[in-house]
């Protein structure tokens, strides 16, 4: 038998230095002049518990695309869980340098891989690692893409790869990811590959102009330059180098889209181009949204869409995805709308701004039931399916309630009327004025405005009384409620209104006033807590691909739909509405004379104008609430 003795008084950390310094001195010193810069070095160590792996998988068209394979180690018969992505898939599957698995990875994938998963990120084509041309919105092969080659081929190509050569999986794979992740989820879906069995997209890009990142209802958001700028430039790219001052003082100082484009030197970008290009919803538009795609086919895989209810990005595309593909008779798909932000589903979500919620709504959802939704459809031996026709947070209430089709609400106008008044019941007729002036649009968000970080995280659930009272908004609000207002859908705006210029916005922001007194949390007395904030583009009242002159003086129905929502208006709250004509910097300014395009308005072309909102007899004005019976 072998004994290892230990000089005495020798700690283990000073005989491991011995042993290394004796090892050290049995070779030739190391030259001091000696080049010290090393090629590379293997950061995942052999003690890690897991595998990571990065290959490059060919496409069709022979182009291969960057992509990182994790799974613990031990894992056999895993299902695949697949996301792609345009933000960097070494970085995203690398969150911090661990040997832990639940360390390097994202925080919601680590109920997945401690049960037996095998986690894939892949960079699209033409981006970080990955060979090819970008094209920010790559259409579908067709009229718009005349390669034969788009995100559905990618997917299936990845997927086909992956069953073939990833021998610990169990030849099933699901697909998720939020935002633009979502975008490439959904796609994945089209001409879906035999081995894809389920998808959850989260907050996906679907319509790029109705109610996602670009546009919302013809208004453009001019701050998406920032991320054309970061996603498309090689070197040099980032933010647009305006400064961190006020964003409200930049953009109005900045002019109209394509004013603003041109200082800063964007029509360089494709990007930047295309959309300026196409201000109206065009076929170019209409070619690239998904609903439309999707709702064109049958679904095979099972889908459950996810949303947040105050998603500042993407509000629109999971809930018009599910409208389009009930509307074809699918029955493959469900609905989840939680109390979130863009994303936030994927991180801690106990609170959003002000508002807080009984307990990690976020972790609820993917424990309780994203991941159970997964494993019924990509375990081997799984278990039976349980999953909720629709899912939603009552927020108010605070609890998740299922329902069984959406809207779950029987819609029922609620009426604007005389001296600030809401009602139930439709008034006399009358009117209410307010002069817009471009030159003065009504903040987003009380002024300094920084359109990033946790402020444009939290915007929509931001006190709305910085606007209420101000000479360009118009407020009207119920009697204090003596029993629940519950609604579950989409509200819907019939706004009869006039013009004294020949085109105008309009925004709808509907509020849930808390009580002035509120011992229990001060900082909610007297609260006004945005439910829905939505604009629509007067000129196109008469379809969005026709837009038009307004007639001054005449009035016009302009129906738009706020986002989708679950909330509790509680006895002891009133419910508000607001009306305005801006919403900057978030939106670019309504010139409200008539300009073909309002990406090419000059200075001259803004003016004042006096906007009438009618209420009551037959023009009555009301905001249509889908109001749950209890």
């Amino acid at each position: 038998m072998t004994k290892h003795f230990r000089p005495h008084g020798y700690t283990a950390a000073a005989v491991a230095a011995l042993a290394l310094a004796s090892s050290l001195s049995a070779q030739a010193p190391t030259d001091t002049m000696m080049n010290e810069q090393v090629k590379s070095y293997d950061w995942v160590r052999p003690q890690a518990d897991y595998v990571r792996k990065t290959v490059m998988i060919p496409m069709r068209d022979g182009t291969k695309l960057f992509t990182v394979i994790i799974y613990r180690k031990g894992t056999q018969d895993g299902p695949i869980l697949l996301s792609r992505t345009p933000y960097n898939a070494d970085k995203m599957s690398s969150r911090n340098r661990s040997q832990k698995i639940e360390e390097i990875l994202p925080v919601a994938d680590a109920e997945f891989v401690n049960d037996g998963y095998i986690r894939v990120y892949q960079d699209v084509r033409g981006l970080d690692g990955s060979e090819g041309d970008y094209v920010m919105n790559r259409p579908l092969r067709g009229p718009l893409n005349k390669t034969k080659v788009d995100h559905a081929t990618d997917a299936y190509d990845t997927i086909d790869w992956l069953v073939k050569n990833v021998k610990e999986s169990n030849g099933k794979v699901g697909i998720t990811g939020s935002s633009y992740l979502g975008f490439t989820s959904l796609m994945a879906l089209i001409d879906p590959h035999p081995a894809l069995k389920a998808a959850v997209p989260q907050s996906p890009m679907v319509d790029g102009w109705m109610g996602d990142d670009w546009f919302h209802n013809g208004a453009f958001r001019m701050f998406g330059f920032d991320y054309d700028l970061g996603q498309t430039v090689k070197k040099g790219g980032g933010d647009v180098p305006r400064g961190g001052g006020d964003d409200y003082t930049a953009y109005l100082e900045g002019g109209s889209a394509m004013d603003y484009a041109k200082a800063y030197g964007l029509l360089d970008l494709p990007v930047v181009r295309k959309v300026l290009e196409h201000p109206s919803y065009d076929a170019w538009w209409q070619g690239q949204a998904v609903d439309k795609l999707l709702g064109a086919r049958k679904l095979t895989v099972p889908t459950m869409l996810v949303v947040g209810q105050w998603d500042q990005e993407d509000s629109y595309g999971a809930p018009a995805v599910y409208q389009a593909l009930k509307a074809g008779g699918n029955d493959n798909v469900s609905l989840v709308i939680g109390p979130w932000r863009h994303s936030q589903v994927n991180y801690e979500a106990r609170e959003l701004g002000p508002l807080k919620w009984e307990g990690d709504t976020g972790l609820q959802f993917r424990t309780q039931y994203m991941k159970p939704f997964f494993d019924c459809h990509l375990k081997t031996n799984a278990p039976a399916c349980d999953t909720p026709p629709v899912l939603t947070y009552a927020t108010g209430e605070n609890k998740w309630e299922v329902s069984q089709a959406w809207p779950a609400g029987a819609y029922t106008p609620l009426y604007l009327g005389a001296n600030s008044s809401l009602s139930w019941s439709k008034g006399a007729a009358g009117t209410d004025s307010y002069v817009s002036d471009p030159a003065k649009p009504v903040p987003m968000l009380p002024r300094p405005v920084h359109m990033k970080g946790d402020e444009w995280k939290t915007w929509l659930v931001q006190d709305q009384r910085f606007a209420d009272g101000r000479t360009d908004v118009l407020s009207y609000q119920t009697g204090v409620l003596d029993k629940p207002v519950h609604i579950k859908g989409a509200p819907k705006v019939d706004l009869r209104a006039a013009t004294s210029g020949q085109d105008s916005d309009y925004v709808v922001k509907l509020i849930d006033v808390y009580p002035q007194e509120n011992t229990a949390d001060p900082k909610m007395a007297g609260y006004q807590l945005g439910i829905g904030i939505e604009i629509f583009r007067g000129r196109y009242v008469g379809g969005f691909d026709k837009p038009q002159a307004l007639e001054p003086g005449k009035v016009y129905d302009f129906k738009w739909a706020l986002p989708n929502v679950d909330h509790v208006f509680l006895p002891g709250h009133k419910i508000m509405v607001q009306v305005q004509s801006s919403l900057f910097p978030l939106y670019d300014r309504n010139p409200q004379s008539w300009v073909p395009s309002i990406m090419d308005a000059k200075p001259k072309d803004y003016v004042k104008a006096t906007e009438t909102v009618h209420f009551g007899g037959d023009q009555a004005s009301a905001v249509w609430l889908p109001v749950a019976g209890e």
